[in-house]
């Protein structure tokens, strides 16, 4: 099941990908996500061209990197395509690997200005932008979009087709529409349909892919090349080796200990203050520690204290006492008692009856461009 990647001259080590998450796949999160291992590609959040071709201190510091962080994808969103065609010299010149367009993306500030998701409306007009953007750089371009506007307007078989021909390395799919957001369910039909559309290039699914389970349903369902992975990874960092584990045995690893995940948190929240001071570092963390937590069992104490994160120091303090609160919970084992411990991760997909909780769409794409 485990397949050789190549998007176009550039070979994946795994056909596993770190989908773009607005304010969420920053540099501290993608190195932690490559030190555990699996993943083949990760994209940077949606950047807008305009604001990297005017230096804005946010755009630069959505494409920050560093040679431990590689193959790296920059996506860029925008609907001028100079804008577009210059934005992507400039992230040549940085010395990233590939550059993702964005056609995905249903916030409505995006495609209000004719980015994102509304890209998908007008194939005469993007063709000609994504062109512009081949033709201008040396690296592989992919694009990342949704099956359609609406369930009436599915327009991505014929749009991936046509990208194809304008010389896009590979394609990225939501299988969601724009209408849907991150609402209901995946349509791994829908993915397959682009899959049947192009010739060669490859096609890689998205949605929805919380479990190995999952990613191997898609792959097998959807005939695509690779998984990309978004949400999925926040709820759990260790998907990508699992999942590459689970594709190549067909075995299932065991769950990361508590001490391993406070151990990776500890790394993650190291180089969130490493990279954007303790101040603004604790505080972006604040949103980040919950997703850790919703595998600790009983944590609604921890979560409560470190919406209030204010320090490394602080943190510390933070775990000490909810250690010592979890106590109350656990057998003479020292584990968890079998009524408080997560429900086992064997969902396929997001769905009413499954036994993973609901996982939250993170808001974005950033607060200001």
């Amino acid at each position: 099941m485990t397949r050789v990647l190549r998007i176009g001259s550039l070979p994946l080590a795994t056909n596993l990908c770190l989908a773009p998450l607005a304010g969420y796949t920053n540099l501290p999160f993608r190195l932690t996500i490559r030190e555990i291992g699996g993943v083949g590609l990760c994209t940077t959040d949606l950047v807008n061209a305009r604001s990297l071709l005017e230096r804005r201190a946010k755009a630069i510091k959505l494409v920050e990197t560093c040679p431990a962080d590689s193959p790296l994808a920059v996506q860029l969103f925008g609907a001028v395509p100079e804008e577009m065609r210059e934005a992507a010299q400039l992230v040549e010149s940085l010395g990233i690997a590939a550059i993702d367009i964005n056609m995905g993306c249903p916030a409505r500030k995006v495609c209000r200005v004719g980015g994102g998701a509304a890209m998908m409306a007008d194939l005469n007009k993007t063709t000609a932008l994504v062109r512009q953007v081949v033709a201008a750089v040396k690296l592989p371009v992919t694009v990342k979009m949704r099956l359609g506007w609406d369930d009436d307007n599915i327009t991505a078989p014929d749009l991936a087709r046509a990208l194809e021909d304008c010389g896009v390395a590979a394609v990225f799919v939501h299988g969601r529409t724009r209408a849907q957001g991150f609402g209901g369910t995946v349509n791994l039909a829908g993915i397959r349909q682009v899959v049947q559309a192009v010739r060669h290039i490859p096609v890689i699914g998205n949605g929805d892919v919380t479990t190995p389970q999952a990613a191997k349903m898609m792959l097998e369902v959807t005939g695509c090349a690779g998984i990309s992975i978004g949400r999925g990874a926040f709820y759990d960092p260790w998907i990508f080796q699992h999942t590459l584990h689970f594709l190549a045995t067909g075995e299932l690893l065991p769950e990361p200990s508590l001490d391993e995940r406070l151990r990776v948190m500890r790394r993650h929240l190291d180089r969130m203050i490493e990279i954007f001071g303790e101040t603004h570092g604790c505080r972006m963390f604040r949103k980040i520690a919950p997703w850790y937590a919703r595998r600790f069992g009983p944590a609604h104490e921890f979560t409560r204290r470190v919406a209030l994160l204010q320090s490394r120091a602080h943190f510390e303090e933070i775990v000490a006492h909810y250690l010592l609160w979890r106590q109350q919970f656990l057998d003479e084992h020292g584990q968890l008692k079998p009524k408080y411990r997560p429900p086992p991760m064997t969902a396929s997909f997001m769905a009413p009856d499954s036994p993973l909780p609901a996982i939250p769409v993170p808001k974005g794409p950033v607060e200001r461009w």
